[in-house]
This record gives C-alpha cells, structure tokens and sequence, in this order.
C-alpha cells in the first residue's frame, strides 16, 4: 500500500486508540505484521502550550517506522503550529487528523467528528496542516452524522481536494458510537469517488475479515482497533481468529519486555494491567488468569505470573 511516497509493507494498519497505541503496543504490533501504527489521538492545543503530558505522547523510535501521529482539534492554526511542532520534536511518517472521534468531550470542543457537520472549516484544518507538515496527511472520519446524513463521500472528495493524501473511514454514524452495523457500503462508494488511498474501518475482527473488506470494498488498506488489543497476532497472516492462551501469554511477555524498555513501569503498572487483561478476554479460564494479573503489586510480580502461567503445559 503506497501514502503518497510512504511504502507500507501491509495494507492492515493499527487504529489510533486512546490510552493504547502508545510506542511499546506500536512496537509490538509492527512485530506482528502491521504495515503502520497509529499514535493515541494527541491535542493541538497540547502541543502547542507544550505540555510535558502531550509532548510524552510522541515518544518514537526507528524501529517502529513507519509510524502515524494522529491530532485532534478546531482551529486551523493551532493545529497547524501542533503539526509543526510535532514534526520539529519526533519522527513521523504521517500526520492524520482526527475528524472522527465521537466522544462527548472531543465533540463539545467541534473536534472529531463534530467536524463532519462543519466540512468549511475541516478543509481550511486539512490546507493548513498539509502545508504546515513536512510529511503526508491523512484524515480519519465517519459515514457522516447521523443515518440521515450520510456524507462520507462528500467530506473524502473535500478531504482529498484539500490536500489530503489517504482517508480512513469508519463506516459507523456518530449517533453509532462504537455500536451497530458497519456499512461496507459506505467505504465502497468512497473508494470510487477519490484516487487517494482508502483505509476501510469498523468491527475488523480477523485477518481473513480484513481481506474480504478489502475484496468487496476495493478499499486499499483496512484499519484495526479494538480487536488487536490483547491479540496482536491479528495483524499475522493466517492467524486463527482466538489464538491459543499459549500465544497470547507470548505475545503478553514480549509486550512487557517493551514496556519495561521504554517505560517507568511502577508508573504506568495500572494502564499495563489493563493491556494483559485484554489478552484473555473471550477465553476459556481466561476471567481466572484475569484476576491474578490484575492483584499483582507490582511490574515485576507482573512479570513472574506471566512466565509462570506461559511454563503450564495446561495452557
């Protein structure tokens, strides 16, 4: 899959997920086959006032390129000094911007996808950051507002027009939420109506699912979240859709050899528990493996009851 001059080794790709895709799950996920990850959704005006907070968000490495940062925000010239501070502090591939997110919060500040019902001002925001970047830009977005406005293929033709280099689309409404069916219809008549690249989102649950999205959409990459915490090896060709409790407890161990790299890990122990309860959602015995992670007290005891449980033959 091509972004501009950006080369992806695959067309499946890491979403932005907050509290998430920090650089130890990017890191992992590109071990595991992603042509491209993602950066949790990080402020315009975060950046802009330089908050240490904000500014930890673009923690990178080489290892993990390519890699996208995701910006949030309404005025076109924070986000496009944001765009520009982010590329003066750390090395990204691509900027997307989110024009997608439905969180109350985000919404009531016309970010995400409050900006789906104010296409003006989100190309003035797209022209902005894809002049202020030095990298190509992206935008993530929605179906459109609600199920009676459907406007997807109108704000990907505005979003291209504007300076755009790919778009994602979440083929889900705002009024949906993170619920509901997803309509490959929409991503279908997206395709056709721009020449940019097209990222298909929405309830991707298997590899073999993202393949068939792509088929019948003719979308050129497809975009996971939600299903690639805790199993990583989605991203894998020809993994099985539960992989076994064995390969989720390697793939936990090697997350927190990550984390323990790049991270205070008695710092981040809570946001770490909740990442390995993931690994074990859905799982047979995996409510039991659950509850004795999250009472360990700390990294390493964290550490030692994975080991112990990836030594058990009856794993």
């Amino acid at each position: 899959m091509q972004i501009d001059a950006l080369t992806l080794d695959s067309p499946f790709i890491l979403a932005p997920l907050a509290g998430y895709t920090d650089l130890a799950f990017r890191l992992l996920c590109r071990e595991y086959g992603a042509g491209l990850c993602y950066s949790e959704m990080i402020s315009s005006h975060g950046l802009v006032y330089r908050q240490q907070n904000t500014i930890d968000l673009l923690q990178s490495v080489a290892d993990e390129r390519p890699v996208a940062m995701q910006l949030f925000g309404a005025e076109p010239e924070i986000m496009a000094e944001a765009a520009a501070i982010a590329c003066e502090l750390a090395a990204f591939d691509c900027i997307d911007i989110n024009m997608g997110c439905p969180v109350k919060k985000v919404i009531k500040r016309g970010a995400g996808c409050a900006l789906m019902r104010e296409p003006k001002l989100a190309a003035q925001i797209i022209r902005r950051v894809a002049d202020s970047a030095k990298v190509p830009v992206t935008v993530k977005f929605r179906s459109g507002w609600n199920h009676h406005s459907i406007t997807a293929v109108a704000f990907a033709q505005m979003a291209e027009d504007s300076g755009a280099r790919a778009v994602a689309v979440h083929a889900r409404t705002w009024t949906d939420g993170f619920s509901g069916e997803v309509d490959w219809g929409v991503i279908r008549a997206v395709k056709a109506a721009v020449k940019i690249p097209v990222i298909g989102n929405g309830d991707i649950h298997s590899h073999e699912e993202g393949k068939r999205m792509m088929r019948e959409t003719g979308c050129d990459g497809v975009m996971i979240g939600r299903a690639a915490l805790g199993n990583p090896q989605i991203f894998r060709a020809g993994a099985a859709m539960l992989p076994s409790r064995h390969s989720r407890l390697t793939a936990l161990g090697r997350h927190l050899e990550l984390i323990a790299r790049f991270f205070a890990v008695e710092r981040v122990l809570a946001k770490t528990k909740n990442h390995a309860g993931k690994y074990f959602k859905g799982l047979t015995g995996g409510a039991a493996i659950r509850a004795r992670l999250y009472d360990c007290k700390s990294f390493a005891e964290l550490q030692k009851t994975v080991a112990a449980y990836l030594g058990r033959e009856d794993l």
